[in-house]
């Protein structure tokens, strides 16, 4: 998988910039984790997981893959309800 496998015609701004980002992090490992989360979540999430969602992909990549591959504590401030979504749906990643 190289990038998102959905169109963006039916999402609103904010949704469109978020997928975008997902898909655009620098890292590819997060790329994948965030990008395939946010394809299948983004119209659905609702405008609180959206700011959690934002904030988590403010986070530096290497501290996220460590977050969600438990390499590494979550902070308080990270750890929300979303991320755990994310966590659990790494186990559905398409490579």
């Amino acid at each position: 998988m190289t990038g998102s496998s959905r169109t963006t015609a039916d999402l609103p701004p904010r949704q469109r910039r978020i997928l975008f980002r997902c898909w655009h992090r620098g890292m590819r490992e997060m790329d994948l984790i965030l990008g395939q989360f946010a394809d299948a979540h983004i119209d659905t999430l609702s405008d609180e997981e959206l700011d959690q969602y934002e904030s988590l992909m403010e986070a530096l990549d290497r501290d996220l893959l460590k977050w969600v591959t438990g390499e590494a504590e979550v902070p308080a401030e990270f750890d929300t309800p979303i991320f755990h979504k994310v966590v659990a749906s790494r186990h559905n990643l398409k490579y």
